[in-house]
């Protein structure tokens, strides 16, 4: 199920609310922590807005989550497969990158799965610098992708693989003409 087919901006809001409010945070506490304005976090919850990658990168900071954790199914209950149909995606509106969450929901594993198609020519930035002592490998499938942290650039063909530790801004960059696949694992502990 494509979560853009299933009212992604709605389920989106739903879940950054209820992760404020597990936290005890006010709309304007989690603004702060976010660095974006109130009204648009207003916005988001309300499914109002469309938020791009990086939007959502700042919100999860503030809350203290992944990506990962941000589109983790919380209504379905824990099973130990995940067909590739069932799969949830989510289409970021800025760089149009499809981000599909492989992993099974909520199988009490340390370890997410996402699988990334990037498209030619796509780039995205992450401050990953407030979800530090989290780690993720970035297994590139087929094409190309180069990864930035801060002034280093590393360029990641088919079958390479590249270990980082979350705690400094990174940005992906699609060089080539063709679509990029990558999987991110990303450990929880």
């Amino acid at each position: 199920m494509s979560l853009a087919e299933s009212d992604i901006d709605g389920r989106l809001g739903a879940r950054i609310r209820a992760l404020r409010a597990e936290r005890g945070l006010t709309l304007e506490a989690l603004a702060g922590l976010a660095y974006v304005s109130r009204a648009m976090l207003s916005r988001i919850e309300r499914g109002e807005s469309s938020p791009t990658a990086q939007l959502l990168n700042k919100v999860c900071g503030g809350l203290g989550v992944t990506l990962s954790e941000l589109f983790a199914e919380t209504e379905s209950p824990a099973r130990p497969l995940a067909r590739r149909a069932d799969q949830p995606t989510w289409r970021d509106p800025e760089s149009h990158y499809l981000r599909r969450n492989v992993s099974p929901p909520r199988s009490g594993s340390a370890v997410d799965i996402v699988e990334i198609e990037f498209p030619p020519g796509a780039s995205v930035a992450f401050d990953n610098d407030r979800v530090a002592g989290k780690d993720q490998h970035i297994w590139l499938i087929d094409g190309i992708i180069e990864l930035t942290l801060d002034d280093e650039t590393v360029r990641l063909e088919a079958g390479d693989c590249f270990f980082m530790r979350f705690g400094r801004p990174v940005r992906f960059r699609n060089p080539s003409p063709r679509p990029t696949r990558y999987a991110v694992i990303l450990s929880r502990s």
